[in-house]
Protein backbone atom coordinates (compact mmCIF):
# COMPACT_ATOMS: atom_id res chain seq x y z
CA UNK A 1 0.00 0.00 0.00
CA UNK A 2 1.60 3.65 -1.17
CA UNK A 3 2.28 5.95 1.79
CA UNK A 4 -0.06 9.07 1.25
CA UNK A 5 2.72 11.49 0.13
CA UNK A 6 1.16 12.21 -3.39
CA UNK A 7 1.26 16.33 -2.30
CA UNK A 8 4.28 16.09 -0.57
CA UNK A 9 7.64 17.22 -2.46
CA UNK A 10 11.23 16.41 -1.90
CA UNK A 11 13.91 18.92 -3.05
CA UNK A 12 17.54 17.27 -2.88
CA UNK A 13 20.97 19.41 -3.67
CA UNK A 14 22.72 17.26 -5.95
CA UNK A 15 26.62 17.27 -4.77
CA UNK A 16 27.54 16.32 -1.70
CA UNK A 17 24.09 14.64 -0.79
CA UNK A 18 23.09 11.97 -3.86
CA UNK A 19 26.68 12.15 -5.06
CA UNK A 20 30.18 12.18 -4.08
CA UNK A 21 32.27 15.75 -4.09
CA UNK A 22 35.96 15.92 -5.82
CA UNK A 23 37.41 18.98 -4.77
CA UNK A 24 34.89 21.09 -4.29
CA UNK A 25 35.02 21.07 -8.62
CA UNK A 26 31.76 20.50 -10.74
CA UNK A 27 31.51 16.96 -11.68
CA UNK A 28 32.67 17.31 -15.73
CA UNK A 29 32.68 13.28 -16.63
CA UNK A 30 29.67 10.94 -15.92
CA UNK A 31 32.44 8.48 -15.63
CA UNK A 32 32.86 10.62 -12.59
CA UNK A 33 29.34 10.65 -11.14
CA UNK A 34 29.41 8.14 -8.08
CA UNK A 35 26.37 7.97 -5.74
CA UNK A 36 26.79 8.33 -2.18
CA UNK A 37 26.03 5.23 -0.97
CA UNK A 38 22.40 4.21 -0.10
CA UNK A 39 21.20 7.59 -1.67
CA UNK A 40 19.89 5.63 -4.94
CA UNK A 41 17.83 3.48 -2.23
CA UNK A 42 16.74 6.88 -0.75
CA UNK A 43 15.13 7.68 -3.87
CA UNK A 44 13.69 4.79 -4.79
CA UNK A 45 11.91 4.79 -1.49
CA UNK A 46 10.78 7.96 -1.99
CA UNK A 47 9.43 7.53 -4.92
CA UNK A 48 7.54 4.75 -4.06
CA UNK A 49 5.98 6.16 -0.87
CA UNK A 50 4.62 8.53 -4.07
CA UNK A 51 6.63 11.70 -3.22
CA UNK A 52 7.56 13.78 -6.00
CA UNK A 53 11.45 14.34 -6.21
CA UNK A 54 13.55 17.13 -7.70
CA UNK A 55 17.26 18.19 -8.02
CA UNK A 56 17.89 22.24 -7.53
CA UNK A 57 21.50 23.08 -7.91
CA UNK A 58 23.85 25.89 -8.10
CA UNK A 59 25.63 25.01 -10.96
CA UNK A 60 28.12 28.31 -11.19
CA UNK A 61 30.51 26.05 -13.27
CA UNK A 62 28.84 26.95 -16.22
CA UNK A 63 29.15 30.29 -15.52
CA UNK A 64 32.30 29.68 -15.07
CA UNK A 65 33.69 28.02 -17.92
CA UNK A 66 34.17 24.64 -16.29
CA UNK A 67 31.37 22.72 -17.23
CA UNK A 68 29.33 22.78 -20.83
CA UNK A 69 25.50 22.45 -21.15
CA UNK A 70 26.60 18.72 -23.11
CA UNK A 71 28.71 17.72 -20.47
CA UNK A 72 25.88 18.59 -17.67
CA UNK A 73 23.52 16.83 -19.39
CA UNK A 74 25.51 14.07 -20.22
CA UNK A 75 26.01 13.54 -16.05
CA UNK A 76 22.19 13.95 -15.59
CA UNK A 77 21.59 11.37 -18.01
CA UNK A 78 24.03 9.07 -16.19
CA UNK A 79 22.48 10.29 -12.51
CA UNK A 80 18.92 9.77 -14.12
CA UNK A 81 19.83 6.17 -15.20
CA UNK A 82 21.51 5.00 -12.01
CA UNK A 83 18.55 6.20 -9.86
CA UNK A 84 16.17 4.41 -12.54
CA UNK A 85 17.82 1.02 -12.14
CA UNK A 86 17.04 1.21 -8.29
CA UNK A 87 12.94 1.78 -9.08
CA UNK A 88 13.50 6.16 -8.09
CA UNK A 89 12.38 8.74 -10.37
CA UNK A 90 13.80 12.61 -10.33
CA UNK A 91 10.64 14.68 -11.28
CA UNK A 92 13.02 17.04 -12.73
CA UNK A 93 16.17 19.38 -12.31
CA UNK A 94 16.69 23.02 -11.82
CA UNK A 95 19.96 24.06 -11.70
CA UNK A 96 21.36 27.82 -11.31
CA UNK A 97 24.49 28.77 -14.18
CA UNK A 98 25.22 31.69 -12.54
CA UNK A 99 28.49 33.03 -10.38
CA UNK A 100 27.72 34.71 -7.26
CA UNK A 101 28.99 37.75 -8.71
CA UNK A 102 25.76 37.48 -11.12
CA UNK A 103 23.39 38.11 -8.09
CA UNK A 104 20.40 36.35 -9.90
CA UNK A 105 17.81 35.50 -7.64
CA UNK A 106 18.08 31.50 -8.56
CA UNK A 107 21.32 30.75 -6.72
CA UNK A 108 21.02 29.42 -3.35
CA UNK A 109 20.90 30.64 -0.71
CA UNK A 110 17.78 33.11 -2.47
CA UNK A 111 14.62 31.23 -3.14
CA UNK A 112 13.93 31.53 -6.99
CA UNK A 113 14.70 28.26 -7.83
CA UNK A 114 12.80 26.89 -5.40
CA UNK A 115 9.93 29.46 -6.02
CA UNK A 116 10.05 28.19 -9.89
CA UNK A 117 9.56 24.75 -8.80
CA UNK A 118 6.80 25.54 -5.90
CA UNK A 119 4.64 27.01 -9.03
CA UNK A 120 5.41 24.72 -11.33
CA UNK A 121 4.59 21.25 -9.72
CA UNK A 122 1.52 23.41 -7.86
CA UNK A 123 2.71 21.96 -4.58
CA UNK A 124 2.82 23.99 -0.90
CA UNK A 125 6.20 25.12 0.54
CA UNK A 126 4.49 23.73 4.46
CA UNK A 127 4.61 20.02 2.18
CA UNK A 128 7.89 20.58 1.16
CA UNK A 129 11.09 19.34 2.04
CA UNK A 130 15.14 20.55 1.27
CA UNK A 131 17.52 18.53 2.09
CA UNK A 132 21.19 19.95 1.76
CA UNK A 133 24.62 19.88 2.57
CA UNK A 134 24.88 23.58 2.81
CA UNK A 135 23.45 26.49 4.79
CA UNK A 136 22.75 28.19 1.29
CA UNK A 137 20.55 24.62 0.86
CA UNK A 138 18.82 25.31 4.33
CA UNK A 139 18.17 29.07 3.82
CA UNK A 140 16.47 28.49 0.46
CA UNK A 141 13.80 26.38 1.68
CA UNK A 142 13.49 28.49 5.27
CA UNK A 143 12.76 31.77 3.21
CA UNK A 144 9.64 30.36 1.57
CA UNK A 145 8.20 28.45 4.34
CA UNK A 146 9.49 25.33 4.01
CA UNK A 147 11.33 22.51 5.93
CA UNK A 148 14.99 22.35 5.74
CA UNK A 149 17.19 18.93 6.29
CA UNK A 150 21.08 19.03 6.48
CA UNK A 151 22.77 15.61 6.12
CA UNK A 152 26.01 15.13 7.22
CA UNK A 153 27.83 13.96 4.22
CA UNK A 154 29.42 15.72 1.40
CA UNK A 155 30.05 19.59 3.53
CA UNK A 156 27.49 18.63 5.96
CA UNK A 157 29.67 18.10 9.05
CA UNK A 158 31.14 21.37 8.09
CA UNK A 159 28.19 22.80 7.73
CA UNK A 160 26.67 21.46 11.00
CA UNK A 161 30.37 22.82 13.11
CA UNK A 162 30.42 26.36 11.80
CA UNK A 163 27.00 27.85 10.53
CA UNK A 164 23.94 28.59 12.96
CA UNK A 165 21.26 26.79 11.10
CA UNK A 166 17.59 27.65 10.69
CA UNK A 167 15.78 26.86 13.59
CA UNK A 168 13.66 24.03 12.46
CA UNK A 169 16.58 22.32 10.84
CA UNK A 170 16.25 18.56 11.26
CA UNK A 171 20.10 16.81 10.75
CA UNK A 172 20.34 13.38 9.38
CA UNK A 173 23.58 11.27 8.99
CA UNK A 174 22.94 10.69 5.24
CA UNK A 175 19.97 11.18 2.74
CA UNK A 176 18.74 7.25 3.17
CA UNK A 177 18.03 7.94 6.83
CA UNK A 178 16.84 11.35 6.22
CA UNK A 179 13.98 9.20 3.32
CA UNK A 180 13.16 6.61 5.96
CA UNK A 181 12.65 9.23 8.98
CA UNK A 182 9.93 11.07 6.52
CA UNK A 183 8.65 8.02 5.41
CA UNK A 184 8.00 6.57 8.74
CA UNK A 185 6.70 10.09 9.99
CA UNK A 186 4.22 10.52 7.14
CA UNK A 187 3.05 6.66 7.22
CA UNK A 188 -0.90 6.81 8.81
CA UNK A 189 -1.10 5.71 12.18
CA UNK A 190 -2.45 2.21 11.18
CA UNK A 191 0.69 1.73 9.33
CA UNK A 192 2.97 2.51 12.14
CA UNK A 193 1.26 -0.19 14.32
CA UNK A 194 1.30 -3.02 11.75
Amino acid sequence: MAIAGYNKLIILDRDGVMNAVHNHEPITDPDDWTALPGSMDAIAFLTQADYTVVVAENMSGIGRGKISMQQLNEVHAKMHMQIKKTGGHISGVWFCPHTAAADCSCRKPRAGMVLDILDRLHMKAENTWLVGDSLRDLQAIESVGGHPALVLTGKGKQTLAQEALPEDTQVFDDLLAFAKYRIEQDSPDDEKEA
